[in-house]
């Protein structure tokens, strides 16, 4: 008969253990520095002057004389403030259409009995295999048949609910006991009761999770944005930035300057979201 192989035990057991959490943290940090790696370089560029050399070797990540001046120059070379401005228009609009449009069209998907239910399901999934690119000249025409070329309202529109966020929001209201939703339904709460006092309070991580993924989208967009605006008043702040790039000059220090400005407000959000965004991975559990 095989001996049967013991586990290790005692101090064995202990430190083994102890190399295990050790890798794991290494292999934490190896992922963090890769990840806030390029931003914390852009961020030390945009604080170094102009007679810091950027381009030393060994690099030097701290700034020796820190200043804010790149940050004047993007507000004298762009009306910066003005694209931001724009940029958060689109992004808030794109957030208020997707965490209702999706959560009204999610629910109807998971809750509701309706025919066709399957088939409204399986479009959305198809919709998730196609490329922007392929229906961006069809939304370029829908837009300019519609006259709205050159307005926010057409960088608005083709995101304003994503088939994504759809999805999640079916899988979230799925995850709800019925039992529940048929108590209510014994205590005479109609559909649009049931969806707004028992449905949304128990998805507010799913929530979550669609305002920062819709926000962040809108926000990062260039492409679409750089399509159909073609006056300089509405330019969102991705497409105004590239007016940064000079045809014979190119400042990396006023570059990465623009660049900490267009990813500060997603660091504000994700940080003021972040406790419900967590929270909507074991979304579905209902608190009394």
């Amino acid at each position: 008969m095989a001996a049967v192989a013991q586990r290790p035990t005692g101090p064995r057991r202990v430190r083994a253990r102890r190399w295990r959490v050790a890798l794991r943290y290494l292999a934490l940090v190896v992922v963090l520095l890769v990840m806030t790696g390029p931003f914390l370089w852009q961020l030390s560029t945009s604080l170094k002057g102009a007679t810091e050399d950027i381009y030393t070797s060994p690099p030097r990540l701290l700034p020796q004389h820190p200043t804010v001046d790149s940050y004047r120059h993007v507000a004298e070379i762009i009306p910066v403030w003005d694209f931001v401005w724009n940029s958060v228009k689109v992004a808030l609009s794109n957030v208020a259409t997707n965490v209702v449009g999706a959560a009204m069209a999610g629910y109807a998907l998971a809750r509701l009995r309706f025919r066709g239910r399957a088939a409204a399901k399986t479009v959305f999934v198809l919709a998730l295999l196609v490329p922007m690119e392929a229906t961006m000249l069809a939304q370029f025409a829908t837009m300019r048949s519609l006259d709205l070329n050159n307005t926010l309202v057409a960088v608005v529109l083709p995101g304003c609910i994503g088939a994504m966020n759809v999805l999640l929001m079916r899988n979230a209201f799925s995850a709800i006991p019925y039992e529940i939703e048929e108590a209510a339904i014994v205590d005479g709460a109609n559909v649009w009761q049931r969806f707004t006092r028992i449905a949304l309070p128990a998805v507010k991580g799913t929530l979550a999770v669609v305002a920062i993924f819709s926000f962040m989208g809108a926000w990062d967009d260039f492409l679409w944005p750089l399509i159909v605006l073609s006056d300089s008043e509405h330019f969102t702040l991705t497409v105004g930035l590239n007016y940064l790039h000079g045809t014979f000059s190119d400042n990396q220090r006023v570059v990465a300057a623009g660049t900490i400005i267009a990813v500060a407000p997603l660091i504000v959000m994700f940080a003021c979201l972040q406790r419900l965004f967590f929270r909507g991975v074991g979304e579905g559990a209902v608190k009394g």
